[in-house]
């Protein structure tokens, strides 16, 4: 059996995979909960009393060698003192998002939700992109996967609005990151922004739905249940400047083979980016904009994505000697 996961600063998912790579079992952890990340691993094999030969987690942070810092998190994983730990043959550590698109292939039409069919090419790149408690992006093409950090790069407003939002948060956090706006976090602030700039901070049930639990959340269910005209007018926002960046994305290196959106904000925003907002930020490139209408464009709405990318991953690495 392959054990694998899919650690962010919210959640972590852990599974157990056969040798088909179908998940045998499953279980989310709140990964604030947990000491350290090799505690949350004992409890799961304690508790599933299984023996596994590899692993392969997808972490939300820049690997480097075989070591990483979870970016929202004071978690340190090393893989060999896992596999030392554990009695595994092998352990890989990957950012979460390589791990989400080595797992691409694994995906089936269902698990897919098309807003723009384009003309896909075969052995053209392909474009993993994700807002949930941060933001990720990862290319692949073919069997190989380029990840990083685009999350931290540089926020570019495209209107009037947008230079607004990142006005107010240049104000209060310095240099802009597209992180800031396009992840949770960016959904509350897009919303604390507009609640700022059309109420003067005060607004019948804003504070209620700022204190939430998890904010981000209560300010889509606002929108979609409730229509609740500041929350809509958060979540649209948030989704233009989505869709900009992932037009971005796409053309930066001609992903013909497909733009996937993934991550946990997506699948819960659906109906409202069904209705048109981001694709037409995707596809508002001045001269280019032909052009992004070749580009296949689709939202990812099976959640274990990035587990099935590692299992891939990890059989793989069991075949090579």
């Amino acid at each position: 059996m392959i054990l694998t996961g899919d650690i962010g600063g919210t959640k972590t998912l852990l599974a157990l995979h056969g040798e088909d790579g179908a998940i045998v079992v499953r279980r989310r952890y709140l990964s604030r909960d947990a000491a350290t990340f090799d505690s949350l691993v004992a409890r799961f094999l304690d508790e599933t009393a299984a023996r596994p030969r590899a692993a392969c987690f997808g972490i939300a942070g820049p690997v480097l060698g075989t070591r990483v810092k979870v970016t929202h998190l004071p978690w340190e994983i090393d893989a060999a003192e896992l596999a030392a730990r554990f009695g595994l043959e092998r352990v890989h550590l990957l950012n979460d998002f390589a791990a989400a698109a080595h797992g691409i292939g694994a995906l089936t039409a269902g698990d897919l939700v098309t807003l723009q069919a384009g003309e896909p090419l075969p052995q053209r790149p392909q474009v993993v992109i994700g807002a949930g408690t941060g933001l990720g992006i990862a290319y692949l093409l073919g069997e190989q996967v380029l990840s990083g950090e685009g999350g931290h790069a540089s926020f570019a407003p495209v209107d009037a609005i947008q230079a607004a939002l990142w006005q107010w948060l240049h104000r209060q956090v310095g240099r802009v990151q597209v992180e800031h706006v396009v992840s949770g976090r960016g959904l509350v602030h897009a919303y604390e922004f507009l609640l700022e700039r059309h109420t003067g901070g005060a607004a019948p049930g804003a504070r209620d739905v700022l204190d939430a639990d998890d904010a981000a959340a209560a300010i889509g269910r606002k929108a979609l249940d409730e229509r609740d005209p500041l929350s809509l007018a958060a979540v649209d926002l948030f989704i233009a400047c989505y869709g900009a960046l992932a037009g971005d994305q796409a053309l930066a290196v001609l992903a013909r083979g497909g733009v996937y959106v993934t991550g946990g904000i997506a699948p819960k925003l659906l109906p409202r980016l069904r209705d048109g907002g981001f694709l037409a930020a995707f596809g508002a490139k001045d001269s280019f904009s032909p052009l992004m209408r070749n580009f296949p464009l689709h939202v990812v709405t099976n959640p274990e994505l990035p587990l099935l990318g590692a299992a891939r991953h990890a059989a793989r690495s069991l075949t090579t000697v």
